[in-house]
C-alpha cells in the first residue's frame, strides 16, 4: 500500500486478533459517521452500551438522529474537537469509511498513536462472524433485498439484527435488531468489501459492470464476486439470480429456477404470486412494491428465510406487510391525478428497471425524469447506457454531476451526457430551476433519481406539487 497514494494503516487494518474480538471496546469513534452503513454499525453499537461519537463533513437527517440518540458528532477535522474519553487506545476502536480523504487529521492522528483504525466492512466482518449471517451481494437490488430478508426474519422472530443500506420505512431505520444471534447484512463490493465476510447463506442479485475506478473493466468485477461467493462457509449455501455465470441455487421470476414466482398478476396496485419451492408450491404470497426487479429481490429474501427455516405462513404475512426502503421507488405524492416518486438508481440498468415499474403502474400517463448523475468515473464509463435509459422516458431534465469523492474528469459533464439521449424533450437545469421546471412539463408522473444530493430537494419538490395538487 503506497503511503503517497492511500492512507497507511500498516498494521492496524487487519482482522482484529481471533479469540480477542470487540470485548474489549468501550468506546467506538466514527470518521465518516454519516454514511448510510457507517450510521447503522453507530447504532448498533450503541444499542450495546458503547459509548458512540463521530466526525462528518456536513450535518445531515442522519447524524441529526444520531445526536437525537446522544452521540457526539462534530463537522470540523480537529483532535481538539475529540472528546477526551475516546483518546485512550486501550479502549476505543475507531471505524472509517474508504471515501474519508489520506490527508485527514483525526485519521491519520489515530493512526500514528497505534489506535486499531479499521474499514466499516472489517468491523462488520468482526461483528458478524460468531452470528449465522445472511448476506446479500450484487451491483443493484442489495438494500431492497436486504430490507425484505431482514423484515421477513424479524416478522418470524427470528433473533436478527440486519445492517441496511438505506432507512427501511417499516422501521424508520437503518438498522433492525431483534437479537443478535443472526445477522443480516449487505455485501458491498466497492473497494472489494465484502470479501471480510464468512456468511453462511449469501445471494448474488446481479453482476453488472459498476465500480470501474476500482475494478478497472467488468471481469475484474465478475472475479470479485467468484471470489466473494468462495466466503460462504463449506456448509452455507450460495443462491444466485438465473442466469448469472455462478454455481449455485437459482431463483427467478416466472422461470425455472430452484425458487421462482410464478403465476404473478397485479391486484390492486399490488403483485400477487405463488412460490415455487423444491418443497412444493405456496400460494397467493402478497408484495407491494412495483417492479419486476423488486419482485425479485423479494423472491431471494423468501428463498433465503425458508432455507433458514421460516415458515411460509409467517413469510406471506410478513411480506404483505413490507413498506420499503426511502429513495427506493418511494412515492411522494399519489394521487389520480398526479404522481411523484424518487428512487436512488443511479446505474443505467437501475433506470431501466425504474422505467419498467413506472410504464407497468401507469401505462397511459406522460412521463419526466429527472436525473442528477453520481460520479464522473461512472457517467464516463456508462454515458451510453444512461443516454439510451433515459431516452425511453417521455421527458428529461438532467442536473449536474454529483462528483461524491471524485474530481471532475476532463470532457465529463451533463451537457456531454444530454447531447447523447436520443429525446427531443429534454433539458439541462439547475437546481435552482427544478419546480418551475417540473410545473412548465406538466407530466402526470414525475419521478427524480440519482445517488447524489438530489435527495434534498424531495422535501421541497413534496411541498411544492402538495400545494398545488
Amino acid at each position: 500500500m503506497s503511503k503517497g497514494n492511500r492512507i497507511h494503516i500498516g498494521n492496524n487494518e487487519k482482522t482484529l486478533p481471533s479469540g480477542k474480538g470487540l470485548g474489549w471496546v468501550t468506546h467506538v469513534y466514527f470518521i465518516g459517521i454519516g454514511g448510510i452503513g457507517m450510521s447503522a454499525l453507530a447504532r448498533y453499537f450503541l444499542a450495546n452500551g458503547k459509548q458512540v461519537a463521530g466526525y462528518d463533513k456536513t450535518a445531515t437527517d442522519i447524524t441529526a438522529s444520531l445526536q437525537e440518540l446522544g452521540v457526539d458528532i462534530h463537522f470540523k477535522d480537529a483532535i481538539t474537537e475529540i472528546d477526551s474519553d475516546f483518546l485512550n487506545a486501550d479502549t476505543t476502536l475507531v471505524v472509517y469509511t474508504p471515501a474519508i480523504p489520506k490527508q485527514h487529521l483525526e485519521l491519520n492522528y489515530f493512526i500514528d498513536h497505534n489506535f486499531k483504525v479499521l474499514k466499516r466492512s472489517a468491523v462488520l466482518g468482526e461483528v458478524t462472524r460468531q452470528t449465522y449471517c445472511l448476506a446479500v451481494a450484487g451491483t443493484h437490488g442489495k438494500t431492497t433485498t436486504t430490507s425484505i430478508l431482514g423484515h421477513l426474519l424479524n416478522s418470524c422472530d427470528v433473533p436478527v439484527t440486519a445492517f441496511l443500506g438505506g432507512i427501511s420505512e417499516n422501521y424508520n431505520s437503518n438498522l433492525i435488531i431483534n437479537g443478535t444471534e443472526v445477522t443480516v447484512v449487505e455485501a458491498d463490493e466497492f473497494d472489494r468489501s465484502f470479501l471480510t465476510l464468512s456468511p453462511d447463506l449469501a445471494c448474488i442479485t446481479s453482476m453488472d459492470a459498476d465500480h470501474l475506478d476500482i475494478y478497472g473493466d467488468a471481469s475484474g468485477l465478475i472475479k470479485s464476486f467468484k471470489d466473494f461467493s468462495e466466503c460462504v462457509k463449506p456448509n452455507g449455501k450460495l443462491f444466485v439470480r438465473n442466469g448469472l455465470p455462478l454455481e449455485g441455487i437459482t431463483y427467478g421470476v416466472e422461470d425455472d429456477s430452484d425458487y421462482s414466482a410464478q403465476n404473478v398478476r397485479i391486484e390492486n396496485g399490488s403483485y400477487v404470486f405463488d412460490v415455487q419451492t423444491s418443497n412444493g408450491l405456496y400460494k397467493d404470497f402478497k408484495f407491494n412494491l412495483p417492479g419486476r426487479h423488486n419482485l425479485s429481490n423479494a423472491m431471494i429474501a423468501l428463498a433465503m428465510a425458508v432455507t433458514y427455516g421460516c415458515p411460509h405462513d409467517q413469510l406471506a404475512k410478513g411480506l404483505a406487510s413490507y413498506k420499503g426502503v426511502k429513495r427506493r421507488f418511494t412515492y411522494q405524492i399519489k394521487t389520480n391525478d398526479f404522481v411523484y416518486i424518487d428512487d436512488y438508481a443511479h446505474h443505467p440498468e437501475e433506470i431501466n428497471a425504474v422505467h419498467q415499474a413506472v410504464r407497468e403502474m401507469y401505462p397511459n400517463k406522460k412521463v419526466l425524469a429527472v436525473f442528477q448523475p453520481h460520479l464522473f468515473s461512472r457517467t464516463k464509463d456508462f454515458v451510453d447506457g444512461f443516454a439510451e435509459s433515459l431516452s425511453k422516458f417521455d421527458e428529461v431534465l438532467l442536473l449536474e454531476i454529483y462528483p461524491a469523492r471524485e474530481l471532475p474528469i476532463e470532457g465529463v459533464t451533463s451537457k456531454w451526457l444530454l447531447d447523447k439521449i436520443q429525446n427531443p424533450n429534454k433539458k439541462l437545469i439547475s437546481k435552482s430551476q427544478l419546480i418551475d421546471e417540473i410545473k412548465m412539463a406538466q407530466a402526470q408522473v414525475v419521478l427524480t433519481i440519482g445517488a447524489g444530493d438530489i435527495g434534498e430537494e424531495v422535501k421541497h419538490i413534496k411541498e411544492a406539487f402538495s400545494i398545488a395538487n
